[in-house]
């Protein structure tokens, strides 16, 4: 089976390509470029690089959220239209699973502690879920890093974008409970596909149009909409 993945979450993001379980190519975007410029040609390379063609894809993989809504919204749109024109099945991937993934695996054989997954959200602000190994224990969140940490006592590790950010809070609430991923912001789309993989092999091929972006807070367009509405 041969999976594509995406990743547009944040300004970095990444495209990769995985081959019968196994990640034959992962590339991590060129943040200097806007998402909808440089994706055609991401792309395209993607496919090049693995020596194959767009017809060949089984399964198309993109990122759900939480994350830049911009960014979201041009990656769906990208993958629900290769989609439609391969007719291959595309899947939505939590940006927070697939970091959790990306932990848990660093910490194989060992048991991992609870993994915390931050994704940046501007503001001073965290999107965040909480995870057993792969096994999401806490509802996303949005909020500052306080409020979250204000949950977690035990022995956790940390990883997500937002991490270097806040970092220092993190180690002066939890102190040396608190662990920190190789690589706190590695790229996802590897992740991703790998998620879709096994989610393509229990049978969970759905169609283009059933992909549900996971905002998690709303889009500030329609907070300012509304309050117009009121005046």
């Amino acid at each position: 089976m041969l999976v594509a993945a995406l990743d547009t979450t944040s300004r970095h993001g990444s495209c990769a390509l995985l081959v019968d379980g196994a990640i034959a190519v992962e590339i991590a975007s060129d943040a200097s470029l806007p998402q909808a410029s440089r994706l055609p040609g991401e792309l395209q390379a993607l496919l090049a690089r693995g020596g194959v063609r767009l017809a060949d894809v089984d399964v198309f993989a993109v990122a759900v959220g939480p994350g830049s809504f911009t960014g979201l919204r041009v990656g769906i749109a990208t993958m629900q239209g290769l989609s439609f024109a391969t007719g291959a099945s595309l899947i939505g991937v939590s940006a927070l699973d697939a970091l959790a993934a990306i932990a848990e695996a660093e910490t194989r054989p060992v048991r991992p502690p609870l993994i915390a997954t931050w994704i940046d959200a501007w503001r001073g602000e965290a999107y965040a879920a909480v995870y057993e190994g792969r096994r999401q224990i806490e509802a996303v969140s949005v909020a500052p890093p306080e409020a979250l940490l204000a949950r977690l006592d035990a022995p956790t590790l940390f990883i997500g974008d937002a991490v270097p950010i806040h970092r220092d809070r993190i180690v002066e609430r939890l102190g040396d409970r608190a662990r920190f991923a190789a690589v706190t912001a590695p790229p996802l789309a590897g992740a991703i596909a790998q998620l879709a993989y096994a989610s393509a092999l229990a049978g969970h091929r759905p169609a283009a149009d059933a992909i549900r972006p996971l905002y998690v807070r709303r889009p500030d367009a329609e907070i300012a909409r509304d309050a117009h509405a009121r005046r």
